[in-house]
């Protein structure tokens, strides 16, 4: 890890592509264990409906985090194309990063079809980049209420919504409103719709959390306008964690990789034939385990 930290942003790049392309080889899944056992920064994940202003939100935090000396790694993911299976990764496009700066690294990933608002290369990207910066964001495809994927791969989940949207119904149902750690209304300085989409969402945030404390906030980037405050949460979330409740969150997220890994290649038989050796031990690491279990169970299936 010294030597990937050291390597600057062409280093992680790197890395990343030989996930890409060689996640289940050894050596790799060796270097992403290494990254799980050695985690610094707060993964925040961002969802909601596409046009709700997640990538230019998670932008003007980015600039400000750089200003504070905050170092910043960004996975965006967008939706592929049912034909081609590839991507515009747009998101990138809308964040006004440096590519001079080597303390902020932008990451698009194609969804290439999966369900859930993430990319399958997601959760090793996370680990890795984790290992490295001091803030990593994760931006959800923005399908709506299929995306609590993003509660596996991230320490605390942003909902954004906006006014006017026809949302407040939505809001009501279960799935997406049981994920998030904070909510923000985007675009405030619309003034009474934002106030009234403020009301409808902290109604059902109510509903759904039982009761429990989940922070709702109105934000306007243009203005400047609720950045400070939303920053200032998930600093004041994080740091209330404690790192024994960190690794108990990030242990059953492995947890949950691992079986959903082998889940996708070898189905429901092959969970099966895993067993007990799928559970994860306290303070083990899963991907170079997971590769362990797919050499196995493919002797199984191919005997």
């Amino acid at each position: 890890m010294a030597a990937l930290r050291a390597g600057g942003k062409r280093a992680l790049a790197e890395a990343l592509a030989l996930i890409e392309r060689a996640g289940g080889e050894a050596e790799v899944a060796a270097l992403i264990d290494e990254a799980f056992l050695a985690p610094r920064a707060h993964v925040i994940g961002f969802t909601g409906p596409p046009g709700v202003g997640k990538s230019t939100l998670i932008d003007a935090l980015v600039r400000s985090w750089r200003a504070s000396g905050v170092t910043v790694g960004v996975i965006a993911v967008d939706p592929s194309s049912q034909i081609t299976r590839g991507a515009l990764l747009g998101d990138r496009i809308r964040m006004r990063t440096d590519p001079e700066d080597q303390g902020v690294f932008v990451r698009s990933l194609a969804s290439r079809g999966r369900l859930g608002g993430l990319s399958e290369l997601a959760f090793p990207a996370v680990v890795l980049m984790r290992a490295i910066y001091d803030r990593v964001v994760v931006e959800t495809v923005g399908v709506g209420q299929s995306e609590a994927e993003i509660s596996a791969v991230a320490d605390s989940v942003v909902l954004c919504v906006q006014p006017g949207s026809g949302d407040s119904l939505q809001f009501m149902k279960a799935g997406i409103m049981e994920i998030p750690d904070i909510a923000v209304v985007t675009k405030s300085d619309m003034g009474p719709p934002a106030r009234r989409a403020l009301a409808d969402l902290k109604g059902a945030l109510g509903l759904a959390s039982g009761g429990g404390e989940v922070a709702a906030l109105m934000l306007s980037v243009p203005k400047g306008e609720g950045l400070a405050e939303l920053a200032a949460a998930l600093d004041a979330r994080f740091a209330a964690g404690g790192e024994a409740d960190w690794t108990t969150r990030r242990h059953a997220q492995a947890e949950s990789w691992l079986r959903t890994s082998l889940l996708h290649r070898f189905g429901e038989e092959g969970v099966a034939a895993a067993g007990a050796a799928a559970r994860l031990a306290p303070g083990a690491a899963p991907f170079g385990l997971r590769q362990a279990l797919a050499d196995r169970l493919r002797v199984i299936y191919q005997g």
